[in-house]
C-alpha cells in the first residue's frame, strides 16, 4: 500500500464533502451488528481527490470500507454493567494477501468530545462516510479499524462521560475489542493476530490506559506495537500545570475532568465549581452541544469568586495531598510503569494544550522504572521534516499518518504485505 506522504497538510480529520448523494445502507443486519458505511475505493478515492487528501493521486490505492456498528457491554467506574457501541471498519476490494493472510486490526481511541453527533458509530450512521481516523488506518493502509464510542456517547449517551478516567476507558476499548474479534469470527472477517493501539489526545491517554490494563492484568490479548499520541498520560502534572494558571485556554476541557471525576467520585458539584458554572454542567455535557457551544457558557478565569473553579477546592489541592481530586489524577495516570510491549509516543513539538514534554516525562519516567523498556518519543515535525508550529487540533490528522507509517512498516517486516 501507498504509504502516507510525509508532509501531510495540517487541518482536515477529513470531511467528506461532497457525499451527501452516496447510497446509505439500509443498516443491513448481520451477526452481533449491523452494516453502517459500505463505500467502494474508488468512491472514496474521488471524494479525496477532490478534497486535495495529501498523499492521494491517481496512482494511490485506496480500500473501499465497510463500518459496522457492534453494540457490547463494559463497566463503568463504578462497576456497573454499561450497555455501549463501537464501530469496526474492514478495508473491501484489496488484495487476495490480505485475505489469505488475515487482517491486522488498530484500536483508535478518539480524541475529546462533547457532541454524541461526533461519536464514531453515531457519526457513521448519520453520514455514510468514515472518519479521519479509519480513511488513513483501513481505506489507505488496509488495517481494520476499531472505535469504540465511549461510555457517554453512542449507545450509553445517557450516562455521563468518564473523561480522562482510566478505568472506563479501557474498559471501553479492551472489552471492544474482545468483541470485534468474536464478531469477525461470526462473520468470516480474517484476522492474523497483529494488533495495534493508538489514540490521539483523550484517545492517546485510553490508549495508554488500555495497554496498562491488558499487561497488569495479564489479559488474553497481545499487542503488537502502541502508538499513543499527545495523551495527558501525567494527570497529576497535568491538573498541576492548569491549576497554577490564572486562566483557562480551553475551559470545557478543564470542566468536563473536574466534573466527570467529581462524578466518579460521588463529589457534589457546588464543593468543585462557582456558580453559575456548577449547575450549567449537566446539560453542558449532555451530549447536545459541540466545545464552541460550551466554551462561551464558562469563564475562562481559573478561580477567584468569579472563577470556574472555588477557591477552597483550589487552594485545597496544592496544600492537602489527600484531598479527593488530587488523590483521584494520581490514581488515574498512566505514565508510571514499565510496559513491555514497544510503545511509540507520537507528539507534536508545538502541542500548546499538552505539551510535547508529557510524552518526554512519560518515557523517562518508564525508563527510569525499567531501564530496558522499549519506549521512545516520536517527534511529528521531525519524521515528516516540517516546521516546528503544529498546534494540538492540527497535529492530529498529520500524527495518525505518522502512526499509520509505523504500523504499517512494522506489518510489513512481520507479515510481510
Amino acid at each position: 500500500m501507498k504509504k502516507i506522504m510525509a508532509g501531510m497538510i495540517m487541518g482536515s480529520l477529513l470531511f467528506f464533502a461532497g457525499c451527501g448523494d452516496l447510497h446509505q445502507p439500509v443498516n443491513e443486519q448481520v451477526d452481533g451488528g449491523e452494516v453502517v458505511v459500505d463505500l467502494d475505493g474508488n468512491t472514496i478515492k474521488q471524494s479525496l481527490l477532490a478534497a486535495s487528501f495529501p498523499g492521494v493521486d491517481e496512482n494511490t490505492t485506496v480500500c473501499g470500507y465497510k463500518a459496522f456498528k457492534i453494540p457490547y457491554i463494559t463497566t463503568d467506574e463504578e462497576g456497573n454493567e454499561v450497555a455501549v457501541s463501537g464501530l469496526m471498519a474492514i478495508p473491501t476490494g484489496i488484495c487476495e494477501a490480505f485475505n489469505t493472510i488475515g487482517f491486522s486490526v488498530v484500536s483508535d481511541d478518539h480524541g475529546t468530545i462533547f457532541k454524541n453527533a461526533e461519536a464514531p458509530v453515531v457519526d457513521a450512521e448519520t453520514n455514510n462516510a468514515p472518519s479521519g481516523a479509519a480513511i488513513i488506518m483501513t481505506s489507505l493502509s488496509a488495517f481494520v479499524t476499531l472505535e469504540p464510542d465511549y461510555i457517554g456517547f453512542g449507545d450509553s449517551n445517557d450516562h455521563y462521560h468518564p473523561f480522562v478516567l482510566k478505568k472506563s476507558l479501557a474498559n471501553a476499548t479492551v472489552d471492544f475489542i474482545v468483541a470485534a474479534r468474536e464478531f469477525a469470527l461470526k462473520n468470516n472477517i480474517r484476522l492474523n493476530g497483529q494488533l495495534y493501539l493508538t489514540g490521539y489526545s483523550e484517545g492517546g491517554f485510553a490508549a495508554m490506559a488500555t495497554l496498562q490494563k491488558i499487561e497488569m492484568e495479564h489479559l488474553d490479548i497481545n499487542v503488537t506495537l502502541a502508538a499513543p499520541m499527545a495523551g495527558p498520560y501525567d494527570m497529576n502534572t497535568s491538573a498541576f500545570g492548569v491549576l497554577s494558571q490564572p486562566t483557562l485556554v480551553v475551559p470545557s476541557f478543564v470542566a468536563d475532568i473536574g466534573y466527570a471525576y467529581a462524578k466518579a467520585s460521588h463529589q457534589p458539584l457546588d464543593s468543585v465549581f462557582n456558580e453559575p458554572y456548577g449547575s450549567k454542567l449537566d446539560s453542558l455535557f449532555d451530549g447536545s452541544l459541540d466545545r464552541t457551544e460550551i466554551d462561551p457558557q464558562l469563564t475562562t478565569k481559573t478561580t477567584g469568586d468569579d472563577g470556574l473553579f472555588r477557591q477552597d477546592f483550589h487552594d485545597n489541592f496544592f496544600i492537602d495531598p489527600n484531598q479527593w481530586f488530587r488523590q483521584a489524577v494520581v490514581e488515574n495516570s498512566v505514565h508510571a510503569w514499565a510496559p513491555q510491549t514497544r510503545v511509540r509516543l507520537i507528539h507534536c513539538r508545538g502541542d500548546e494544550v499538552i505539551p510535547y514534554t508529557m510524552s518526554l516525562w512519560t518515557r523517562g519516567t518508564m525508563k527510569t522504572i525499567k531501564p530496558t523498556a522499549d519506549v521512545e518519543v516520536v517527534p511529528v515535525e521531525d519524521f515528516l521534516g516540517i516546521p516546528y508550529d503544529v498546534g494540538h487540533a492540527d497535529c492530529g490528522p498529520i500524527a495518525y499518518g505518522v502512526a499509520a507509517q509505523i504500523f504499517a512498516a512494522e506489518r510489513n517486516a512481520t507479515i510481510g504485505y
